[in-house]
């Protein structure tokens, strides 16, 4: 009886292009037909639980361990989740982990109503101790903007950069008004998640489904009436108040890029100026014609202007 010969390596070489090949020329011809191209390495979602100040905080890992880490924070009423249709393009470079703030989707909340910038700060903190996390990228829109700042101007020592998505180190009254009125006005829910999704689109106008639809489907739970209602706790309110940080951000030592809608009024030009001469690294790069969350009305540009922040 013969013996088998053993594969040499050339014809080893030849198997393994026979199984790769396939797939590199779907690829490439789906990116030739202005197709979705393949997903980036790393960039698979995975719900993590930390325990945090007391608090079970809830975040998503989008994978690539052995990377530097890029943190990325919501604003009032967000999730984590609403980071997706931009966490992928970082994901090949970097450890992202977006994060549920404490109040808000798959998070605890807190029975004290402990809510205030600080208050997310320190769980910020916590993670990253319990991670042990150091030269670490932080993103943050509307709240979650104030929160990177303030951690940044805490822990100098451990931030690379930060990204602050139009919103600087004050909230005035009104903006603090403004949300309680709404958090009273969707008391009542909604009767599916399509109704909502309905509302979003027109009060978001700017923003496609690639960010809604995630908001709206973790974002969200059936209550006990059946009615939709966001997941949040509503006593949010009580540390969403006037707020001055600026005693934080004078000590961020780090590049610094505040990205701001070109609609919106939050981040004025006299406090522009105030932080041109606070802050020595700072850069200022206002989107125009866009509102609050310019990364999702514009994400390709976002993430370009990030990008180029990011390889200075």
């Amino acid at each position: 009886m013969s013996t088998p010969c053993k594969p040499t390596r050339n014809t080893m070489r030849r198997r393994q292009l026979g199984r790769i090949l396939p797939a590199l020329v779907v690829a490439v011809v789906a990116v030739v037909n202005g197709q979705q191209p393949p997903p980036k390495p790393g960039a698979v979602p995975t719900d993590r639980f930390i325990t945090v100040q007391g608090l079970r905080l809830h975040y998503v890992d989008w994978g690539n361990a052995g990377a530097p880490p890029f943190i990325m924070v919501h604003g009032i009423d967000r999730i984590a989740r609403t980071f997706d249709h931009v966490a992928p393009h970082f994901a090949s470079r970097y450890h992202v982990i977006a994060v549920d703030m404490r109040g808000h989707g798959d998070s605890g909340w807190d029975p004290a109503s402990r809510y205030t910038v600080e208050d997310h700060v320190g769980d910020l903190t916590g993670l990253v101790r319990e991670l042990g996390l150091r030269n670490i990228t932080l993103w943050g829109n509307s709240t979650g903007g104030r929160v990177v700042q303030v951690f940044a101007g805490m822990h100098p020592e451990l931030v690379a950069h930060v990204i602050s998505e139009d919103v600087g180190p004050e909230r005035p009254r009104q903006i603090a008004d403004n949300y309680s009125r709404r958090v009273a006005q969707e008391e009542a829910g909604w009767a599916s998640e399509d109704e909502l999704l309905a509302q979003l689109r027109k009060s978001n106008a700017g923003a496609g489904d690639a960010v809604l639809g995630p908001y709206v489907r973790y974002g969200t739970k059936r209550r006990d009436d059946g009615r939709i209602v966001w997941k949040r706790d509503p006593k949010l309110v009580q540390g969403f108040v006037a707020t001055d940080l600026w005693r934080f951000v004078k000590e961020i030592k780090a590049p610094i890029l505040y990205v701001l809608g070109g609609r919106s009024t939050i981040v004025p030009p006299d406090t522009q100026e105030q932080l041109k001469k606070a802050l020595p690294r700072v850069t200022i790069v206002t989107m125009p014609g866009l509102g609050h969350y310019p990364s999702d009305e514009k994400p390709e540009e976002f993430v370009a202007i990030v990008d180029r922040f990011l390889n200075q």
